[in-house]
């Protein structure tokens, strides 16, 4: 089955401009109509995973798939309205901006279901929401890098200081910390989801602070390790072949198993407003470890894996910290 994907266009004016849109389609009419509005363009990190895996979905003959990208805060709630109006079934995006707003937006349209990467919980029957819980994968790359530092201290560079983010750094010390107690941190958060050149310099500061392996949350981290000569972790997808000098490991979050569970409640007439973030644990396939075996110290590796199995079976659980780290 084929999938054609429309030029963007632009589709809803508003007085601050124009929002992008693009669209997927797939041919058979009972597909689940399903809307993404993405806050950031679908390059940015995070919401390639989104797209990806609703591209996919479509490519696979479970939805239709239309989305918008760089949406604004101010913009986000009449677009959900319109998409709403639009007839589509399952709206999917992200909340962060406007958490109190998309919530009412929801109780407006109680037959569509909206699926949300949300700081908050869910609400009424159809507002669900979920976290990128890579943290696991983090903690086993913070395991790898443990014993690559040459000066015992470790950079990282977030978004902004929520939940999320936050749970996903502590994750990745908590993984060095194990195996190097006497580990230092740094950590930089540049205020947004999506500026490469901030990121970027955000983790020079820190190489000239010290920091000899980066940990990117964001974009542009890994131009900063590359521009040095040091080594970086990329989250929550691949670096590895836009940098095989550089990034050695990546904490991969794959947002298929939380599509997947909404895509059946939706289809089945079941309430969709959950916690859908357990779907991200690894054992559900929503997160895992990728790194380049010739890149790390191989004595470190029989220990990540052991514990990734662990990880796995349920015998070992990584701390959740959602307190922001310093």
């Amino acid at each position: 089955m084929s999938i054609a994907v429309s030029r963007r266009a632009f589709l809803l004016g508003t007085a601050a401009g124009t929002l992008a849109l693009a669209t997927s389609r797939v041919s058979a009419a009972e597909k689940l109509k399903v809307a993404g509005i993405h806050a950031s363009p679908v390059e940015n990190a995070w919401n390639s995973r989104l797209h990806e895996a609703l591209l996919a979905a479509a490519k696979d003959g479970v939805i239709e798939y239309t989305f918008s990208e760089g949406v604004s805060g101010t913009d986000y709630p009449r677009a959900m309205r319109e998409y709403a109006e639009a007839g589509n079934k399952l709206i999917v995006g992200e909340s962060y901006a406007v958490e109190t707003e998309a919530r009412q937006v929801a109780a407006d349209y109680p037959d569509t279901a909206f699926l949300m990467g949300s700081s908050g919980g869910p609400a009424g029957d159809n507002f669900g929401t979920f976290g990128t819980w890579n943290h696991e994968a983090a903690y086993l790359a913070g395991m790898l890098a443990a014993p690559m530092s040459k000066t015992g201290t470790f950079g990282a560079v977030g978004a902004i200081p929520i939940p999320e983010v936050n749970i996903l750094i502590n994750a990745f010390r908590a993984g060095v910390s194990e195996a190097r107690p006497d580990a230092k941190f740094l950590v930089g958060f540049i205020g947004t989801f999506f500026d490469p050149p901030k990121a970027r310099e955000s983790g020079l500061a820190q190489i000239d602070a010290g920091a000899d392996i980066l940990f990117g949350e964001r974009i542009g981290t890994a131009d900063a390790a590359k521009e040095k000569g040091i080594k970086s972790v990329g989250s929550p997808l691949d670096y590895t072949p836009r940098y095989p000098e550089t990034v050695f490991a990546n904490a991969m979050w794959y947002f298929r198993p939380i599509l997947d569970a909404a895509v059946k409640d939706v289809q089945a007439g079941e309430k969709t407003g959950k916690d859908y973030s357990p779907y991200s644990f690894m054992k559900e396939g929503g997160n895992d470890i990728v790194f380049s075996e010739s890149m790390v110290i191989k004595d470190s590796i029989p220990a990540m894996e052991a514990k990734r199995k662990a990880i796995k079976d349920g015998s070992f659980k990584v701390p959740v910290d959602p307190s922001e780290p310093t």
